[in-house]
C-alpha cells in the first residue's frame, strides 16, 4: 500500500465529496423535485459552468487512461481520438443549437422527447431511449475501470470482493451525492477536476520529456518496442492495414460523441445558444490537452514502464500504465495528486451519463408507458432511483464484456449510439425519412453492429467475442459472399452498421411514401420560432 499517495487521493477525493453534497444548494431552483431542475440544472448554467461541465462529461478516463494505454500497446491508431475530437465541434455546431432551440421551446429533456415529439412515434422514441440507456452502460464502465487503474496502483490489488470493495464505496459514494445534488454536483466538481487535469499533465510534459532524455529519445524508444513486436497494427505511424480504421473511427466517433444522451445533457443546461456558440468555439482546447496526454503512452515506453498485473485475472492491466508512470517517476505527493484527477476525472462524466439515462428512463419509459400522469415531484423520485440500478448496470459490461483495450468499451457503445443518428440529427432537419423506414433502418443498423461485433476477436487472441470494434474486411461476408477476400485493411464496425441503417431506412422510406403510409404527427414545428435580440427567451411566431 502506498500511503503518501493514498493519503493526498483520499483528502481530495474527500473534498469533492463534499461539494458533490453542497451542490444541492448551488444555483439551486425552488425545489430538487422537478427534472428540469435535477437533471438540468435547471437549465440555466452559463458559458464557464457549460465548458466546465461539457469538458468533464466528454474527456473522461477515456482521456486520462483509455487512450495513453491504447498508444503505449498499438502506437499511432490511438491517436485516432485527437482528429476526431476536432472535427467533431464543425460538425455539431448547427444542430446542437436547433436541438437546443427546440428543447427549450416544447420543454424536451432527452433525445428521445425530440423524436417523440418530431414523429408523435412512441415506439421509435422507445428505441432511442433505450439506445442511449444501453450504449451510456459501457461508457460508464469505462470510468470505472479507470478509476479501478488508480486504486490497484494504489496498492488494492487483491482478488475477490475485497480486491473491489475501494470501487464499490467509491461508487456508492458517487451515487449518493448525485441523487442528492443531481447535475449540480458534477458540475461543481468539474472545476476541481479540470484545474487538476490542467496542472498534472503541463508538469508532465515539461518535466518527463527532460527527465527521460528528450522527445527525440522517446519516440526512439516507442519505435524500437514496436518494430520488436510482430503485431502487424502497431507502430509510429500508420500502415496500410489500419489507415482506413483510423479515419473510420475518428469520423464515427466525431458522429456519435454528441448523440450521447449525456452529451445532449451537458448542451441543454446551458442558458442559451450564445452559451453554446462560446463551448462549441473553446472546447477544442481540450484536444490539445488529449494530444499531450496520449504521448504519456510513449513517455511510459520510454521510462520502462511494466503495467501491474491484475491479481484476479493474472494478467497484465495496460490501464495501469499512466497511474505507474506517475508512480515511478514523480514524488509519492504529486502521484497522488494525478490519481485524484484521474480518479474525480472518471467519477465526473460517470454522474452525467448516469443523471443522462436516468432522465431517458423516466420521461421516454416509465413516463411513456408506465404512468402517463405523473407529477413532476413523481418524475425527479423515478428518475434519483433509476440514476442509482444504472451506475451500478454497468458494471456488467465489467464482468461480461473483457476486452484487450478499455477505449473499446466506449467504441462498442458508438456502435450502438450511432444507429438513432438518423432518428435524432438528420430528423433536425428534414422529415424526409418515414418512421417506419428510421424503425426498420434502427434494427437491421443494431443488429448488424451487435453480430460484427460479435464475431470481431481480440487481438492477442484470448477472446473470440466483442473483443475490439474493428473489422478486417476480409472477414466481412454476405450469405457466403466475401467481396473483400484477402483484403487485410480494417475499418470501424460502427460506420458499416450505420451505413446499413440509412440503406434500409432509403428503401423502407420509398415504399412506405408510394403507399402513403401515415408518417406520425409532428409536434415540433422546425422552422417556426427564433431567439430575440437579448438570447434571453424564445418567441413563438407564425408558421412559414
Amino acid at each position: 500500500m502506498h500511503w503518501t499517495e493514498l493519503i493526498v487521493f483520499a483528502l481530495l477525493f474527500g473534498v469533492v465529496t463534499v461539494m458533490g453534497f453542497v451542490a444541492a444548494k448551488w444555483k439551486a431552483g425552488e425545489t430538487l423535485e422537478h427534472l428540469d431542475e435535477w437533471g438540468l440544472g435547471g437549465r440555466k448554467f452559463g458559458s464557464w459552468i457549460t465548458w466546465f461541465l461539457i469538458g468533464g462529461d466528454l474527456y473522461t478516463a477515456y482521456t486520462f487512461v483509455a487512450v495513453p494505454a491504447l498508444m503505449f500497446s498499438a502506437g499511432a491508431a490511438g491517436f485516432f481520438a485527437l482528429p476526431y475530437t476536432v472535427i467533431v465541434y464543425p460538425i455539431v455546431f448547427m444542430p446542437l443549437l436547433r436541438m437546443w432551440s427546440v428543447s427549450r421551446v416544447h420543454g424536451y429533456v432527452t433525445p428521445a422527447d425530440f423524436v417523440r415529439g418530431r414523429y408523435g412515434s412512441p415506439l421509435l422514441a422507445l428505441l432511442i431511449a433505450i439506445t442511449g440507456i444501453v450504449a451510456t452502460m459501457p461508457y460508464i464502465a469505462l470510468q470505472l475501470v479507470g478509476l479501478e487503474a488508480v486504486l490497484r496502483t494504489l496498492g488494492f490489488n487483491g482478488s475477490g470482493f475485497l480486491g473491489h470493495l475501494p470501487l464499490l464505496i467509491a461508487f456508492i459514494v458517487l451515487a449518493v451525492y448525485t441523487y442528492q445534488s443531481g447535475l449540480r454536483a458534477p458540475a461543481l466538481i468539474a472545476f476541481v477536476k479540470d484545474i487538476l487535469i490542467y496542472v498534472v499533465i503541463i508538469v508532465a510534459v515539461i518535466y518527463l520529456p527532460i527527465k527521460l532524455g528528450g522527445w527525440s529519445e522517446i519516440f526512439s524508444s516507442a519505435d524500437e518496442k514496436f518494430k520488436a513486436t510482430p503485431a502487424a497494427g502497431d507502430g509510429l505511424l500508420l500502415n496500410a492495414n489500419n489507415q482506413l480504421q483510423y479515419a473510420t473511427l475518428a469520423l464515427g466517433s466525431a458522429l456519435a460523441l454528441f448523440l450521447y444522451p449525456h452529451s445532449i445533457t451537458g448542451v441543454l443546461a446551458s442558458r442559451g445558444r450564445k452559451v453554446i456558440k462560446r463551448n462549441m468555439s473553446a472546447l477544442p482546447a481540450y484536444s490539445l490537452v488529449l494530444g499531450l496526454l496520449a504521448l504519456l503512452g510513449y513517455m511510459a515506453i520510454s521510462a520502462g514502464t511494466k503495467p501491474i498485473t491484475n491479481q484476479a485475472t493474472g494478467k497484465a492491466d495496460t490501464n495501469t500504465i499512466v497511474p505507474v508512470l506517475f508512480q515511478e517517476q514523480f514524488p509519492s505527493w504529486f502521484a497522488g495528486i494525478a490519481f485524484a484527477a484521474i480518479g474525480i476525472g472518471a467519477l465526473v462524466p460517470a454522474a452525467i451519463m448516469s443523471i443522462a439515462a436516468a432522465n431517458l428512463w423516466t420521461r421516454n419509459v416509465y413516463k411513456e408507458f408506465m404512468h402517463k400522469d405523473a407529477t413532476p415531484a413523481q418524475e425527479a423520485k423515478q428518475a434519483k432511483l433509476a440514476s442509482l440500478v444504472v451506475k451500478f448496470g454497468a458494471v456488467a459490461f465489467i464482468l461480461f464484456i473483457d476486452p484487450q483495450f478499455s477505449i473499446d468499451l466506449q467504441l462498442i457503445g458508438g456502435v450502438m449510439i450511432l444507429q438513432t443518428l438518423p432518428a435524432v440529427a438528420i430528423a433536425l432537419y428534414t422529415r424526409w425519412f418515414h418512421m417506419r423506414g428510421l424503425i426498420a433502418g434502427w434494427t437491421v443498423g443494431m443488429a448488424w453492429g451487435m453480430w460484427l461485433l460479435y464475431n470481431i476477436p481480440s487481438a492477442d487472441g484470448k477472446r473470440q467475442h466483442f473483443g475490439s470494434s474493428a473489422l478486417k474486411l476480409n472477414d466481412l461476408g454476405f450469405f457466403g459472399w466475401h467481396p473483400f477476400a484477402g483484403n487485410s485493411m480494417m475499418i470501424y464496425a460502427g460506420i458499416l452498421a450505420l451505413a446499413a441503417n440509412l440503406v434500409v431506412a432509403v428503401i423502407v422510406t420509398v415504399i412506405a411514401r408510394r403507399m402513403r403510409t401515415f408518417n406520425g404527427t409532428d409536434e415540433t414545428n422546425l422552422g417556426d420560432y427564433h431567439v430575440d435580440e437579448g438570447d434571453k427567451k424564445l418567441k413563438k411566431i407564425g408558421a412559414h
